[in-house]
């Protein structure tokens, strides 16, 4: 139904577009607090860095479902934000936990029993310890004949398994009676990780159906008792879609650890490692599979669920799957067979890496992208004259040849950075205009190798994370990566960081890209100034023309004009907004809505806020 936001992307096709049109370009501008709620999971003092509240709720019926980041699964009363029930699935604390956040949960109406019924309508809760929880969509109460008393071990079959090394931080997604899901691997903890594998079980039972482990392509059936998926295959920590028509589903598929290491890679893992993947939804069974960068050694990670859209060119429709990725480039694809509908070309890639790995001698650039230019040392800046100088000097003495440029002894920029133009935020799409509205962020980051025997023991530096070292035990090099940032921990290049932009899905042609947000919160002194900064998190689109976005390090949450991207309203906001916001009506009154608790990795202050918008 127009009023109801079924998926993490509304539908299976994931467009983030909803069809009610109450809330407009005329009228945003009035936009008002409607209610607020407090889930009242709140950042810890031992929690992991990357703690982050990234949940979309859905909206079914009367009522909200979300998950938080610590695993709670929450039903509110859309109308009012009133609280239903709250679940804790107990998923505790664990340091080695890369990553604590929840994205959303799954609902399930269950076509065989009858409505009313307990467990007639399912929520499906996964969880940082590697579990996926069925619960009853009315109460909240475990539903215990799905798997083992309600709760599916995702770690069985693994070879090996150490605690909080792998874990879903995304839904599910739930067609033809099975639910589809992969995992996060901690990124360059160790080469002993679990694997990639992607697996459909009995939506009712949680019996195992089928796994596609991209280490072991070809054979789909279920993995035979005392017997285990590949080690450290490519996973899938994103969002899926699917097109039932089709029978397919779309997964988007990240490296295998280390990111910025290529020795001894398979023949598979050069195949399927950073690319969109369709698999037959019946069976498991690739279909197609599109590569977005070849021998990757930069983490880019396809991070987005790709948007499912029917575009029309020369006068016929054309299913077509729209695939963001970290290095600025849309892959705008028959959805199909994974061939371009935009013209993808192989560009020739930068050499120079180690002795004992190699590069990719060429690169695919879709025709339509938003990698940026080069940088150059002009390009370096600084609030003084000093830190300028400084950002000068370090970008002169790491290697940088442009994008793909390969990690070095010496150091080298990664640009863009491994945090990426898009990343698991993805676009919007508008199926009717057929456009997209999308969030590009620039941010140059830094890898230096680290031969073994210079890395000091465990516990005398990070494991694995974002910034800092990253072990990669069981490999001949470290790395320490992070942003490229100067002495006062502003970033060397100069702004803008962050954008907003539109395109023409059929053309390929970008519209506009204007500056997106402000120093408010990256600065000790309040400063509105609009320089464009960066952000994670992503868009959402309605039909009356209006695109919703948090996702910039300053606080608010922004009302755009699709067509000229020209900002009509924003709203401060009490904690950093990096989730995605969502729209629904309940009575006769549409509301947007964005949950508010902040970001470990970009800094921005945490909370545990629900906030509802609607019109006077």
């Amino acid at each position: 139904p127009s009023g109801e936001w079924h998926q993490y992307g509304r539908t299976q096709y994931g467009q983030r577009y909803s069809p009610l049109d109450q809330i407009n370009t005329e009228n945003v501008g009035t936009l008002k607090v409607a209610w607020q709620y407090q889930t009242g999971d709140v950042k810890l003092p031992d929690d992991v860095g990357e703690t982050t509240y990234q949940v979309t709720p859905l909206k079914i019926g009367d009522t909200l479902y979300m998950c938080t980041p610590h695993n709670w699964a929450i039903a509110l009363d859309a109308a009012s934000g009133k609280e239903k029930w709250k679940y804790d699935s107990n998923s505790g604390m664990n340091p080695d936990r890369q990553h604590q956040t929840c994205r959303g949960v799954t609902y399930y109406a269950d076509p065989a029993v009858a409505a009313g019924t307990t467990c007639a309508t399912r929520v499906y809760l996964p969880t940082s310890d590697a579990r996926l929880i069925a619960l009853d969509a009315a109460t909240g109460d475990v539903c215990t004949s799905f798997a083992e008393n309600g709760v599916l071990q995702l770690e069985q079959g693994m070879p090996y398994n150490p605690a909080g090394y792998y874990y879903s931080t995304s839904p599910p997604v739930i067609t033809d009676g099975k639910i589809i899901i992969g995992g996060a691997v901690n990124d360059n903890y160790s080469t002993q990780s679990q694997s990639g594998v992607i697996r459909a079980f009995d939506v009712n039972t949680g019996a195992l159906v089928w796994n596609w482990d991209s280490g072991n392509p070809d054979v789909t059936t279920p993995l035979p008792e005392g017997q285990v998926y590949t080690v450290n295959s490519p996973n899938s920590w994103s969002v899926f879609s699917y097109d039932d028509a089709l029978g397919l589903v779309y997964i988007p598929l990240g490296n295998r650890v280390p990111d910025q290491l290529g020795m001894g890679r398979s023949e598979h893992v050069e195949k399927y490692a950073s690319s969109i993947v369709a698999l037959d939804i019946k069976t498991g069974a690739v279909r197609w599979v599109r590569q977005t960068v070849h021998h990757d050694l930069w983490d880019m990670d396809v991070p987005a669920q790709p948007a499912l859209i029917d575009i029309t060119r020369d006068g016929s429709t054309i299913p077509a799957l729209v695939g963001p990725t970290k290095q600025g480039d849309i892959y705008v694809l028959d959805r199909r067979t994974g061939e371009p509908i935009i013209e993808v070309k192989e560009v020739p890639a930068p050499t120079g890496a180690i002795p004992e790995d190699f590069t990719a001698p060429t690169q695919p650039v879709s025709g339509l992208t938003f990698m940026p230019p080069p940088l150059r040392e002009r390009d370096m800046w600084g609030i003084s004259m000093f830190d300028q100088l400084a950002c000068r000097i370090d970008f002169l003495s790491m290697k940088y040849e442009g994008r793909y440029t390969p990690p070095s002894l010496e150091g080298t920029i990664v640009y863009p950075g491994n945090f990426g133009t898009f990343n698991w935020g993805s676009v919007a799409v508008d199926p009717e205009r057929q456009v997209m509205f999308g969030m590009p962020t620039y941010l140059a980051f830094t890898s230096r190798l680290v031969p073994r025997d210079q890395i000091p023991p465990k516990g005398q530096g990070e494991k694995g994370s974002e910034q800092g070292l990253n072990r990669n035990e069981g490999a001949p090099y470290g790395v320490f990566m992070g942003p490229f940032l100067g002495p006062l921990g502003i970033p060397c290049q100069a702004p803008p960081w962050g954008y907003v932009a539109g395109a023409n899905l059929a053309t390929g042609e970008i519209a506009w890209k204007h500056k997106n947000g402000t120093v408010m919160d990256m600065t000790p002194l309040p400063l509105p100034f609009k320089v464009g900064v960066p952000g994670i998190g992503g868009p959402m689109i309605t039909k009356g023309g209006v695109a919703f976005l948090g996702a910039a390090v300053d606080d608010y949450l922004r009302a755009y004009d699709l067509t000229s991207g020209r900002q009509l309203w924003e709203a401060r906001l009490p904690a950093g907004g990096q989730a995605t916001p969502m729209t629904y009506t309940a009575g006769d009154r549409q509301y947007v809505l964005i949950v508010a608790g902040g970001h470990g990795s970009v800094g921005t202050k945490p909370g545990d806020y629900v906030i509802a918008y609607t019109l006077p």
